[in-house]
């Protein structure tokens, strides 16, 4: 009885595994089919508006939050060791940066100017 037991909780385990994998399975399918047609009902009324199919991109280029910390590092290392830079090369350093567009802008303290892309 024991045998005919464990064989029955087995093969009822086995079904539930393979069950909920094939939900999870259909349900991302489904994902994917809705996400297209998105993007197909998407494309289709900008050609029939006249405006061209763009794509759908990250907006953010995720190699920048490491240029930003190491940059950040950098200032802090450098006021630790006590190296007083001089204030011309300050405002040259935040010229340059930004193109040297912006006049007044190194009076701003509550925000960073950043390059223009």
């Amino acid at each position: 009885m024991n045998d005919f037991v464990a064989r029955a909780v087995r093969l009822l385990l086995r079904v539930v595994v393979i069950a909920m994998g094939l939900v999870l399975f259909a349900s991302l399918l489904v994902a994917a089919l809705v996400l297209a047609l998105v993007w197909v009902l998407r494309a289709g009324w900008a050609r029939l508006t006249g405006r061209p199919v763009t794509p759908w991109v990250m907006r953010m280029d995720p190699r920048t939050g490491f240029s930003t910390v190491f940059r950040s590092t950098e200032r802090w290392s450098s006021s630790r060791r006590g190296a007083a830079a001089p204030a011309d090369a300050g405002e040259e350093a935040a010229a340059s940066r930004r193109g040297g567009i912006l006049p007044g802008a190194a009076q701003v303290t509550d925000v960073e100017a950043r390059e223009v892309r």
